[in-house]
């Protein structure tokens, strides 16, 4: 089969499993991320060399825990969970709860980026692949679950507006740096991103932002005039911190002398290969979601 085709038949079967299931109902959604992310471990593993099926054992868990979690959380509106061990009783507060997992997933990104520029990293130690694993690969999958119920129930919309903006991104980021790009952006880690892509995918996922917020959410009045702006910062996070994570995960597919992440689309390669921006990204804009009740 020609490359080209199987790249696009590959490609469209991802984007209509991963619609159908956001916009089927939040189970479909969490379960399907729950496989991706089983996916996303084992090439991690791959990747960083690390037995898999502890890992894969404990991010199946952690993820059924906390998805659940949330979703009942939003269902019940302010829910605490007790845990009871014989005479031990700990009563721990959901909100307090997603405040750890971004502080340790924020820590843990910071971490990334600067082994993303020091050059003088050309192996990963034992304790630093399990960090990289829970804060890169796990809990990032659990803040994309928290994203798409947005500020209070579950809605479709803003993970469907959340890979629009990545698709756009990526897609612009190529077609203008084939075309006038000149200056490399990272050549030692990306030798085929350039400066003038990454701006020209910064700059067309600003503009579907815009389309995005006019066109697509559908908000009330009070909300509405705020809007253009909410999903411009969105969409500059995702063109900044998208490229960054995209050039995370090369710098780990680089040490581990590899190409791709996996094998599971052709012509796409993995599904990390596929999620890398997104998992990096949604820490952030679930900050900002956080942040966005105080300055509105």
């Amino acid at each position: 089969m020609n490359e080209t085709l199987k790249r696009g038949i590959s490609g469209a079967v991802y984007i209509a499993l991963l619609l159908s299931s956001i916009l089927f109902s939040t189970e479909s959604f969490i379960v399907l991320f729950g496989i991706f992310l089983i996916i996303a471990t084992f090439e991690f593993c791959n990747l960083v060399q690390l037995n898999k099926i502890f890992p894969i054992f404990f991010a199946t868990l952690f993820y059924s825990f906390i998805s659940l979690l949330s979703f009942y959380k939003v269902e019940t509106e302010n829910y605490i969970t007790k845990i009871q061990n014989r005479n031990f009783k700990f009563a721990l507060d959901i909100e307090q709860l997603n405040i750890l997992l971004l502080a340790i997933t924020l820590i843990v990104s910071i971490k990334c980026i600067v082994f993303l520029f020091d050059d003088g990293v050309q192996s990963i130690n034992k304790l630093s692949k399990y960090i990289y694993l829970i804060g890169y690969i796990l809990l990032p999958f659990i803040f994309i679950i928290k994203i798409s119920f947005g500020i209070k129930d579950y809605n479709p919309k803003i993970i469907i507006g959340l890979f629009i903006l990545i698709w756009t991104n990526d897609t612009f980021a190529y077609l203008v740096g084939k075309s006038i790009g000149k200056h490399k952006l990272l050549e030692r880690i990306s030798p085929k991103k350039t400066i003038e892509g990454f701006i020209g995918g910064v700059l067309f996922a600003v503009f579907a932002g815009f389309l995005i917020s006019k066109l697509y959410i559908k908000a009330s009045p009070s909300f509405s005039e705020k809007s253009i702006l909410i999903w411009t910062i969105i969409a500059l996070i995702v063109g900044i911190f998208g490229t960054i994570g995209d050039l995370i995960e090369s710098k780990f597919k680089r040490i581990a002398g590899i190409k791709d992440s996996g094998k599971i689309m052709p012509g796409h390669g993995g599904i990390l290969d596929r999620l890398d921006s997104v998992i990096f990204v949604a820490p952030i804009v679930y900050l900002f979601y956080q942040i966005l009740p105080y300055v509105s």
